[in-house]
């Protein structure tokens, strides 16, 4: 490895280490969320519905679940919309859209993800 790659390599505890995984994390919670045959484009959901495919996501991966405020900030990076609502009207005060682009990335990733195990 030369000293350019090294300077490219992430290490297990940079902040675009994390952003991998986190990302990795988003799309498979997403694509779980689809497999399971619920409609994910192009409607608004409350972050409450999807919290549980994020839970499974972490599992998986080995990571702590993530707050409401990192899953909409990665969601965001990804280009999902997202939209802070008042915290009296629900737990989780986020409502999430989700393009047709980033679900089927997100579904890809989460088959691909399946087949590699």
């Amino acid at each position: 490895m030369n000293d350019e790659q090294k300077l490219i390599q992430p290490n297990l505890f940079d902040d675009s280490a994390k952003s991998v995984e986190s990302e990795s994390v988003v799309l498979f919670a997403l694509g779980d969320f689809q497999s399971r045959g619920k409609t994910l484009v192009a409607r608004q959901l409350p972050l409450d519905r999807l919290r549980g495919a994020f839970k499974r996501a972490a599992e998986r991966f080995g990571m702590v679940e993530m707050s409401d405020e990192k899953i909409a900030e990665h969601l965001e990076k990804l280009g999902a919309k997202t939209v802070r609502v008042p915290n009296f009207v629900a737990k989780h005060p986020f409502r999430v859209t989700v393009s047709l682009e980033l679900a089927e990335q997100a579904k890809a990733f989460y088959r691909e993800s399946l087949e590699n195990d």
